[in-house]
């Protein structure tokens, strides 16, 4: 028997959303790349997990993944890996097949949530343009 949807039942669970669903990759240099499954994981992710010196990713214009590429205490991205991230953000989106595509970028502390917004639904600031085509990198390794 499912838990009650009471929450005034003792055997009421309430809904724990717990760590987002994300696909994972290894870029050259030891850089971690987030992508958000759902979103509802797009808002952990964005949200919750990301630190605020990561660079955050999205496809711009459609839907599509929320990327994070974890920042590092001793290192700055190189332009080569902000490009590979930004592919990856592409890739996970609607513009997946199609040609060279904007993938906006911020680090994720100017990424918010606006009061009552739906979820995946963020607003960033401070955000560049990356022009690139959907993919995986070859030199990239999903976990």
């Amino acid at each position: 028997m499912p838990p009650s949807e009471n929450p005034r039942d003792p055997a009421h669970k309430p809904f724990d959303p717990g760590e987002p669903r994300v696909y994972s990759y290894r870029l050259p240099g030891d850089w971690e790349v987030l992508a958000g499954k759902t979103d509802a994981d797009n808002d952990l992710l964005s949200l919750r997990l990301a630190a605020p010196n990561d660079w955050w990713f999205h496809v711009h214009g459609l839907a599509g993944s929320h990327v994070i590429l974890r920042s590092k205490p001793d290192a700055e991205p190189s332009r080569e890996i902000l490009k590979q991230a930004a592919a990856i953000a592409a890739f996970h989106s609607k513009a997946r097949t199609a040609g060279v595509v904007p993938v906006v970028c911020t680090r994720a502390r100017f990424v918010t949530k606006p009061k009552g917004a739906k979820p995946g639904t963020v607003h960033i600031r401070k955000e560049t343009m990356i022009k690139v085509r959907p993919a995986l990198p070859a030199a990239a390794a999903s976990l």
